[in-house]
């Protein structure tokens, strides 16, 4: 079944044009990609849609097609405005204004009748988005199939099964174009997750000063927020200035930070003169670079053992080893007093221990002293045998159960949701060891077995119930993360926490936009000295999935507010904006900028910036220099065989990709 977005009407019989993409999904993932590539890339976009109501929100009248189709009617007035405004388009040779719609069909499954009907023979790029792995693996074999050539972004939560699954669907296309060229296959098939995108932004929100981190090989980039200068002070701009924030310290509730703030939104990728004429607004600095510790141990997340510390109280380790010197002692007072061997001492000084000799009657006076301090000593191993019996089976007994928030605990962070969000948060934020109470209300949920193999306090409960938060230590946490799927409980658990804790900082988690934005304003009216953050998981998560669909790699995406920036590796060989132009010529303030340049040769580059360089631990301790070179002077020409590391919004790094397809011939 075909639909289409009024009030620019398709004609239902046209087949979808040779080059376009397929997004196939069951929830707000799948619509905001579709909104990313459409309105943002110029691509021509399908739209797959399980038909009925909303499974997440069954009570509400719009169906998925009907959530669709208002989204689209949202960007296609915001880019009609757009275009009217500076007479730009949303994509290239378009109608309308630029804006035309996408194709939305709606089938249960993906089967090959559905991606025949969607063009996927004709189509350049296939993205399975839906919330559970064994479909997305299904149609992505299903779609390798019936196109080799095709290229898949999947969806998976299973990052272990992800890197075999993308092996294989590489394979395949390998087997099917034996001479395909090795970048392209590269490109076939990314497997992310939108869980793994978005945790590092929602557990850096929690974080006092914390730093949003990008990894190029190796190498940690900084994306530090510092607040505005005070009066005669000058504002650090570290190695360079990403972004200007919203003036939120004189006016909280007159910018919410997105894209509809006007003046007051933040300005991504400002220029030198932006940044010194602006004043009262902080900033977001390119702060450090720092060499990742590939040695740095992973955090323990279970296992068949637990170490003595988790067994035995530390009373009783303490006990044990004096009972163990008072051994020693009379073994090397017998030593000494009866002229014996070491062996046949301690042998007998054991004996002594345990009461299993006979008594000393005709021997010296001083092996009947050992011998009566021995037993003495004897008496002292059986209360300390039945103690650590008795805390090794309780700590064993325990072991399968959770822990509870212990009494000082301050100074820590809330997290509510323990589904497939809040677990990669969870992860996130004990590699960072920041101290961490979970609430959720499912005991069975995903996250519990995590959590109990990392020994983190949870509370099992509803968080809109009365005691729950503050079973959580709600008074003396540090911050709040409200990561459930239902927008009333984070809401409702926000609020609360705010009436309990003024200043608590809080991210919270909503589904609808819109929705979001009215919140984030009011409670920064309400609680202008906190800091309140909302996310959406799909509009942090979607401008990587969109960017793996163009066949390009992201680094990471930082949001700034409620816009999202982009660290992305490209060949500057395609790109007439970079191609011969020097780096301060090359930079466009709020589109793009060039950060690093790769200096390794072409034939020697590691083709996944993001991943750490191979190395041999054996051969040496430390990983070999990375070739990445950030300190870059402003003259410094760009040449086609070089690659960078830009940092970009959405829309610049969508008119490098469209204007590098222009330039090319073929694509």
């Amino acid at each position: 079944m075909l639909g289409f977005v009024p009030p620019l009407p398709q004609q239902p019989g046209r087949p979808p044009s040779s080059g376009h993409m397929i997004v196939c999904g069951d929830d707000a993932l799948a619509r905001r990609l579709a909104v990313e590539l459409r309105f943002i890339y110029g691509e021509r976009v399908t739209l797959l849609l399980p038909p009925g109501r909303d499974a997440n929100n069954p009570e509400t009248p719009l169906t998925q097609r009907g959530r669709a189709a208002a989204l689209f009617g949202r960007m296609s007035a915001a880019m009609n405005r757009a275009g009217n405004g500076n007479g730009t388009t949303g994509g290239s040779g378009d109608t309308n204004a630029g804006v035309e719609a996408v194709r939305i069909m709606e089938a249960p499954e993906p089967s090959d009748d559905v991606l025949e009907e969607a063009g996927i023979d004709r189509a350049a790029a296939l993205a399975l988005v839906y919330d559970d792995d064994e479909r997305n693996i299904r149609a992505a074999l299903t779609a390798r199939r019936l196109n080799p050539r095709l290229r898949l972004v999947i969806r998976l939560y299973n990052r272990k099964l992800g890197q075999h699954l993308e092996e294989l669907l590489d394979q395949a296309a390998a087997v099917a174009m034996p001479g395909i060229d090795p970048a392209l296959l590269d490109a076939s098939t990314t497997v992310l997750s939108d869980a793994d995108t978005a945790a590092p932004a929602l557990a850096a929100t929690a974080l006092t000063g914390s730093s949003k981190v990008i990894q190029a090989e190796g190498l940690l980039l900084r994306a530090a927020e510092r607040p505005p200068p005070g009066p005669g002070e000058h504002a650090d701009p570290g190695l360079c200035t990403l972004a200007l924030l919203s003036s939120t310290t004189n006016d909280p509730a007159g910018a919410e930070g997105s894209d509809s703030s006007g003046d007051e939104a933040p300005q991504l990728l400002p220029d030198e003169r932006a940044v010194a004429e602006t004043t009262g607004r902080g900033t977001v600095v390119l702060e450090a670079i720092s060499r990742a510790d590939p040695d740095r141990p992973a955090t323990r997340m279970g296992g068949r053992g637990a170490p003595l510390a988790q067994i035995f109280s530390r009373r009783l380790r303490w006990s044990a080893l004096g009972f163990a010197l008072a051994a020693v002692a009379l073994v090397v007072a017998s030593l000494l007093t009866t002229k014996d061997t070491a062996l046949h001492s301690a042998y007998l000084t054991l004996l002594d221990l345990l009461g299993m000799n006979d008594p000393a009657e005709g021997a010296p006076a001083a092996r009947q002293i050992i011998q009566i301090l021995s037993g003495i000593a004897g008496l002292l191993l059986l209360p300390l045998l039945i103690a650590a019996v008795l805390e090794a089976f309780g700590t064993l007994r325990t072991a399968s159960s959770l822990r509870r928030p212990p009494r000082g605990l301050s100074g820590h962070v809330v997290l509510l949701g323990l589904g497939k969000i809040g677990t990669r948060v969870l992860v996130r934020l004990r590699e960072l060891d920041i101290p961490v109470v979970v609430v959720e209300e499912d005991p069975e949920a995903r996250g519990i077995p995590l959590a109990r193999s990392m020994h983190v306090p949870t509370v099992i409960g509803d968080v809109t119930q009365e005691g729950v938060l503050e079973a959580a230590k709600i008074r003396r946490a540090h911050a709040l993360l409200a990561l459930t799927s239902i927008d009333t409980t984070n809401l409702e658990a926000t609020l609360y926490a705010r009436s309990v804790k003024p200043d608590l900082r809080v991210a919270l988690r909503l589904y609808d936009d819109e929705f979001a934005t009215a919140v984030y304003r009011t409670l920064r009216t309400a609680h202008p000295q906190a800091l309140t953050r909302s996310r959406s998981v799909s509009h942090l998560a979607a401008p990587s999935f969109a960017v793996a669909m163009m066949g390009r790699q992201i680094l990471g995406a930082v949001p700034v507010e409620r816009k999202v920036m982009l660290f992305a590796a490209l060949e500057v060989a395609g790109h007439p904006q970079l191609e011969g132009h020097t780096v301060e010529q090359a930079f466009r303030a709020g589109a793009w900028r060039v950060l690093a340049i790769d200096a390794t040769p072409p034939a020697d580059r590691n083709p996944d910036l993001a991943a750490l360089p191979p190395f041999d631990p054996e051969g040496d301790a430390t990983p070999p220099p990375s070739g990445l070179v950030w300190d870059l002077h402003p003259g410094y020409v760009l040449r086609a065989q070089d690659r960078v590391v830009i940092a970009a919004t959405r829309r610049g790094l969508a008119e490098l990709l469209r204007r590098q397809r222009s330039a090319v011939p073929g694509r």
